[in-house]
């Protein structure tokens, strides 16, 4: 019997596989590993961290310890990655007790390195899967938003994104929506396949929620049609209520 899975793509953790992007990472504009066929390593199902062989690593290494263990490749040792006079602490590590293919590889952290290019574009936030799709819809499903009775947003013209292994989420023209209602916060989020996201918390008569909208200013190229538009988080509080033609949505 054909069952329905809800996400296929979600990959095993301990799963290496073969890269086919040139990677490079650079720490003040200092090169620091260079390869053109990174191990993409899943530690988890999201998304994959880069490993590298020794002649990828540009700069020099100094032991600096234990690290962390890892649920699936094992104990860990940790190299300061040495730039001249300069030194980036515990930047990668090693899994001398994981299999064959990984156990002289280097592991690095994504956030001990300023810069990093696939090819050569800027990557922000972590690696990307090659599994992950982002689709930007035009649609004329009837998109309406409420909170303890108010009406916060009803839009006929929203922007569907489909993004591989999440739940399709709403964009709506600020003209569709009660800005007057939304405070900016200070919260940013990062995503590597749409960029920087700025929040707003929502603050009507009877009701507040915070951090619960959101918005891309200026999206990563394969997300440009969600440029400014308006997204909300059903999932945030039982009290808002986002509905697409008629139904609602966000709700387990």
């Amino acid at each position: 019997m054909t069952e329905i899975v809800e996400n296929p793509f979600a990959i095993a953790p301990g799963t290496a596989q073969r890269g086919h992007k040139r990677v490079r990472a650079y720490s003040a504009g200092e090169l620091v590993v260079d390869t053109r066929a990174p191990l993409m390593v899943w530690e988890h199902p999201s998304f994959p961290q880069y490993f590298v062989t020794a002649p990828e690593l540009v700069a020099q290494l100094r032991p600096a310890g234990t690290g962390p263990r890892s649920k699936v490749l094992g104990v860990s040792e940790v190299f300061d990655v040495v730039l001249g006079d300069r030194v980036v602490p515990r930047a990668v590590r090693r899994h001398p007790e994981a299999g064959p293919a990984l156990r002289d590889a280097y592991g690095l952290t994504w956030s001990s390195f300023d810069t990093w290019l696939e090819e050569d574009e800027v990557v922000h936030t972590h690696p990307r899967s090659p599994y992950v799709r982002i689709d930007a819809l035009a649609s004329s499903r009837h998109v309406v938003v409420t909170l303890a009775g108010t009406v916060v947003a009803d839009s006929r013209r929203p922007v569907v994104l489909y993004e591989t292994g999440l739940v399709p989420r709403y964009y709506l023209p600020r003209v569709d929506v009660r800005m007057d209602l939304l405070v900016p916060t200070s919260t940013v989020s990062h995503c590597p396949y749409k960029g920087s996201a700025a929040y707003w918390d929502l603050v009507v008569p009877g009701g507040a929620v915070s951090d619960v909208a959101w918005s891309y200013p200026t999206p990563l190229p394969e997300s440009t049609k969600i440029a400014g538009l308006v997204a909300f988080w059903p999932e945030k509080s039982p009290e808002l209520h986002v509905t697409v033609d008629g139904e609602e949505i966000g709700r387990q």
